[in-house]
């Protein structure tokens, strides 16, 4: 054993254990606090995003769920064999119930119709499905 230790009793280990589980204790106590402090502030976040249920990992949103795709949903719209614009796509497929969190949903809406081989273009801005 090396000269400059200090040989400690078992008295004073116990001392420097009971220490050292008294500062654990103080911050396992913050700990819990804070993570409350946290929690509070996570539903309070969801409320004013208004998430419903608050079960989205980043930022609280969810995506929508629909029981078709959109490009099912833009080819019920387009059943009739009129032409139709963007806009009236967009407004038809949201009035059949299709949900969209997006802000900019008619782009994707635009997306899908240049995308998807059912559709063809009618014109500047016009789309109707293919024949």
């Amino acid at each position: 054993m090396p000269r400059d230790q200090k040989i400690l009793s078992i008295n004073e280990l116990e001392q420097m254990l009971n220490r050292g589980r008294s500062q654990l204790n103080k911050l396992q106590r913050k700990r819990s606090r804070l993570q409350d402090q946290l929690n509070d502030l996570d539903r309070e976040i969801k409320k004013k995003l208004g998430s419903g249920d608050g079960s989205a990992a980043a930022g609280g949103r969810t995506r929508a769920k629909n029981s078709i795709s959109l490009a099912d949903a833009i080819a019920r719209v387009l059943d009739g064999g009129k032409p139709a614009s963007v806009a009236e796509i967009v407004e038809s497929v949201r009035s059949l119930g299709y949900r969209s969190n997006s802000p900019n949903f008619r782009a994707i809406a635009n997306q899908t119709l240049i995308k998807d081989k059912r559709f063809v273009s009618a014109g500047r801005g016009l789309y109707q499905l293919k024949k």
